[in-house]
This record gives structure tokens, C-alpha cells and sequence, in this order.
């Protein structure tokens, strides 16, 4: 179904003080149609969301909405003109139930003083149904972030809505998770419904969408029909420049000496039994299913999360972990895969966040010497390609992408043995994971040991110089030399076999 132009950006600019996000961009969205916004993290794909949804003013130019000029100047006014957004960071209220968040915009327009939460429930689990079969009387703060984010889809599900927009809506889905929320994308499209798009997974953009535009350092560069164009097209547009290695060579000969040693790790409940060996120099991948207890073992490993069985040693020393401190202070560093929450302080500055895990060797007589402080984050901010205004800028008012540059310098800090990265370039755009690519593979020929963690498989198997795969809290197995996607699944899910050992 189709007919037209039901929304028109005209040379809109928005700017943050000295930095330019957006250049007089243009954009149109045709009824009933499926539109890919593709770009590096800060080409300004989602401040002109934000701006379509009422959460940013425009500096200049005009938005039209059926070939009427329209002000969006809030995000109830956006939800009024029929316009939903489902946001990259989930912006959820974790104290309340998942029907309550399903159904807050329903609840704060109810005339009646009194909440049928029966009914409430009774909807909300309709809703939900269609994506996953979560309980909508959980509080949203027990969830995990793939859930989280799916609560996030049933409440813009909830919206009478003309134009939705999702930005990166599988980032931290399962495979079987994505392909349901496919199949709502294309009935809504059926209905009329017109959708943008934004994702890093060209997979997908080819797969779900009809066109697809592409943005830079803040500047239109082109829309073209899906069917006239090929993801390398697209990604150089992106780019503007050749990415002819995503990943980087691997590890040349034998991985060095023994560096970090896991015996018997267990906490009882969610992983058991774990052993392994991570070799200086060495980029092990941790794969599995979303909760097979991946991130669990990395929590109990930098002692953010109780053990009650096991060893750990580093360098062949043992190591007492009790909390997070006694990991850093063994070498040991870790990279959530919730930036938002774990990974940054979004209030503080850029260079604040980057000295955060430890300011002694900041310190002179008692105060932080801010010269060194500034020194140090413009160094690994430059080392990393963070694009910001100024070092002193709060970490919000970076792009995701950036954001998540930002948390990987504050690990580099202090000089780790040992870095753990769990979904390390979730919602990372190609430019960018390349980089980071690269710089794992730099860290670990300089001696570091890296962990990864990653549930996009040709990630975890381009950059890893061997896989263990945990299935049930345990190692299912490992597998190294021509690795295959294959080989990891069939691990994961129980085909492959018995358990393990790999230690």
C-alpha cells in the first residue's frame, strides 16, 4: 500500500553549541513503505529521530507531515500527529511492571480515577504475546536487556501510529526474537503503516526494507531503491572510504604463556563447573545463546557477582576476587554490554569517565591533578577516534557509538592484563567495529588477554583465535582453526555432542 509522501524533512540543521549534527539533511517517507536511515555512529541518523519524535527542536529547516508543515515540540505532541519511536537506549521505567510500561501512554490519557489492572494486564499480555511470552506482571528491572528491549517494541505496538520508527531494534535480540519482530514490521507496512529503519545489520536492511538512505558527519549522501543497490555500496557511502578488512589477521604461531586460569567456577545457580585458560596475546570468544550464562561467568570471574565455588589466577598467582576492585587491582577489567546503565556516567564528562576506574595515579596531595586527567582521556580518546566538541563535554551528548568508545577507554585506563568486552560493538555502526576490531587485535599483540563475548557470530569467530561455547551454565566445547558458524550452533543448542573439557 502506498500513495505518496507522508513525511518530508527540508533542510533541516540542528547544532550543539560548536558541533554541527545535522547540514540542511532531507528525507522522505513514503506511505506504507519500509525506509533503512543508514550511517556511521554521529552521521545524525537519530537526532533527526529525535527531532521527528519531538525530543529535539530543529535549528533550522522544516518537518511535513502530509504535506503540512508541522512543530513537533514534544513527544506527546509527536504520539498525537501518530508518530512512535522505539529507542536504541531503552528508556523504560525499571520499578514498574511490563504491562504498566506497555500501556503507560494509555494509562496517563484514562479519564477514570480508578486502574482496572486486570484489564491492564489482560491487554498488555496480548501485546507482549506477539513478540515474546514475558510475564507482564514482572517489574521491568528483574528483565534482561533483550527483554527489556522487546517491552520496548510492545509499547510503540500500543501506539495508533502513522509512522514508527525503530532505532537498532535487534541489537539485543536472539535471532528468534528478530525474525518475529520482522514479521510485525511487515503487517504493519501491510496496514499502511510507514516504518524507519535503523540498523548496522545490512543483512537485515536487505532482507526487511524498500529503500534506504544514507547519512554522513551529519550530511545527506543518497536514497536509492533496495533492489538497484548492494551492501558495499551502501556501507562506502557510509564510510566514504573502502573497508577491506573487517577483521584483522589473527594470532601468527602459538598464544604466550598462561594468563588468566579459571578452575571449577560455579555460583550455584546460573553457571557450574567452568574451567578454562586465557593465553597472553590470546583473543578467546565466549559464545552461546542469550542466557546460557555467558555474561554470568564474566560477572563472577571480575567479581561483580558472588561465586561459591572455584579459583582464578593471574600469572599463575592466585587471585582473590571478592568485588570489583580486587579484579582491577589483579589486572582484570570489564566492559558491560548495558553502556547506558553499567558502562558510562552519561552526567559527567568525557574525561571524567575515562579516569573513573582509578584516580590514584591522578592524585597529588589528596586532589585530581586535571592536567593529567585531561592528558590521559585525550590520549585514548584519540587513540579510539572519539568524535566529541571538547573532552569536558558530559558523555550524553555523544552518539551511542561514541558513548561506547568512551567505555572502552575508561577499561585501557589502568593498564589491564585482562579485558572482558560482552557485546562490545552492540549497536556500532561497520566504520566503527572495524576500528575496534583492530584495536583488540592490538592490545593482544602487545601482551594483553582479551575476552569476547558476542552473539553475532561472524564477529565471534572473525576476531577470536578460538571459540568456547557455553550451553546450561557449562562448556559445551571449544572450537578453533577453520571455525564455522555451524560448529558454534551446533555446540550452543545441544547438537554437538557432550559436554566438554577445555581447560
Amino acid at each position: 500500500m502506498s500513495g505518496g509522501n507522508v513525511l518530508e524533512i527540508r533542510k533541516v540543521s540542528k547544532h550543539f553549541g560548536a558541533v554541527q549534527a545535522l547540514a540542511e539533511v532531507d528525507f522522505t517517507l513514503e506511505r506504507g513503505e519500509i525506509h533503512a536511515l543508514c550511517g556511521e555512529n554521529g552521521a545524525g541518523k537519530s537526532t533527526l529521530m529525535n527531532i521527528i519524535a519531538g525530543i529535539l527542536a530543529p535549528s533550522s529547516g522544516e518537518v511535513r507531515l502530509e504535506g503540512l508543515p508541522v512543530h513537533i515540540g514534544s513527544p506527546a505532541e509527536a504520539q498525537r500527529l501518530g508518530i512512535g519511536l522505539v529507542h536504541q537506549e531503552i528508556a523504560l521505567c525499571k520499578d514498574a511492571t511490563v504491562a504498566e510500561n506497555i500501556l503507560m501512554a494509555a494509562t496517563n490519557a484514562r479519564r477514570t480515577p480508578l486502574m482496572n489492572f486486570a484489564e491492564l494486564n489482560r491487554t498488555a499480555q496480548k501485546v507482549m504475546n506477539r513478540l515474546a511470552p514475558i510475564p507482564v506482571t514482572r517489574r521491568v528491572g528483574a528483565l534482561s536487556i533483550s527483554n527489556q528491549q522487546l517491552v520496548e517494541i510492545a509499547k510503540a505496538l500500543t501506539l495508533d501510529c502513522r509512522v514508527l520508527i525503530f532505532d537498532e531494534p535487534t541489537a539485543a535480540l536472539t535471532e528468534a526474537e528478530a525474525q518475529a519482530l520482522f514479521g510485525i514490521i511487515r503487517g504493519l507496512k501491510e496496514r499502511g503503516i510507514s516504518i524507519i529503519y535503523i540498523s548496522h545489520r545490512m543483512a537485515e536492511i536487505f532482507a526487511l526494507c524498500d529503500r534506504v538512505t544514507v547519512f554522513r558527519d551529519g550530511r545527506y549522501v543518497s536514497t536509492d531503491r533496495i533492489a538497484e543497490v548492494t551492501p558495499d555500496h551502501v556501507v562506502r557511502r557510509m564510510v566514504g572510504r573502502e573497508i577491506t578488512q573487517l577483521y584483522p589477521q589473527k594470532l601468527k604461531g602459538e598464544p604466550g604463556a598462561p594468563l588468566l586460569e579459571v578452575e571449577r567456577l560455579g555460583d550455584g545457580a546460573q553457571f557450574n563447573d567452568v574451567s578454562f585458560t586465557l593465553r597472553r596475546g590470546e583473543i578467546l570468544g565466549l559464545g552461546g545463546l542469550i542466557g546460557a550464562g555467558r555474561t554470568e561467568i564474566a560477572l563472577g570471574v571480575c567479581g561483580l557477582a558472588p561465586t561459591t565455588q572455584g579459583s582464578i589466577r593471574v600469572d599463575g598467582k592466585l587471585a582473590t576476587i571478592a568485588n570489583y576492585a580486587d579484579a582491577i587491582r589483579a589486572g582484570i577489567v570489564y566492559l558491560s554490554e548495558d553502556r547506558k546503565h553499567s558502562g558510562v556516567f552519561l552526567d559527567l564528562s568525557i574525561a571524567a569517565n575515562v579516569s573513573a576506574l582509578d584516580l590514584r595515579k591522578l592524585t597529588r596531595n589528596g586532589l585530581v591533578d586535571r592536567r593529567l586527567e585531561l592528558t590521559q582521556a585525550i590520549t585514548l580518546c584519540t587513540r579510539l577516534g572519539v568524535k566529541m566538541g571538547a573532552i569536558g563535554d558530559p558523555v550524553s551528548s555523544l552518539s551511542g557509538g561514541n558513548q561506547q568508545k568512551v567505555a572502552i577507554a575508561k577499561q585501557l585506563s589502568v593498564k589491564p592484563r585482562v579485558i572482558i568486552m560482552d557485546e562490545p560493538t552492540r549497536g556500532i555502526d561497520v566504520g566503527a567495529k572495524s576500528e575496534i576490531h583492530k584495536l583488540l587485535r592490538e592490545l593482544a599483540t602487545d601482551g594483553v588477554g582479551i575476552i569476547v563475548i558476542s552473539s553475532e557470530l561472524p564477529e565471534l569467530i572473525g576476531i577470536s583465535d578460538r571459540v568456547i561455547v557455553i550451553r546450561g551454565g557449562r562448556i559445551a566445547g571449544q572450537v578453533t582453526g577453520e571455525m564455522t558458524e555451524e560448529a558454534v550452533i551446533r555446540l550452543a543448542s545441544g547438537v554437538g555432542g557432550n559436554l566438554a573439557d577445555v581447560a
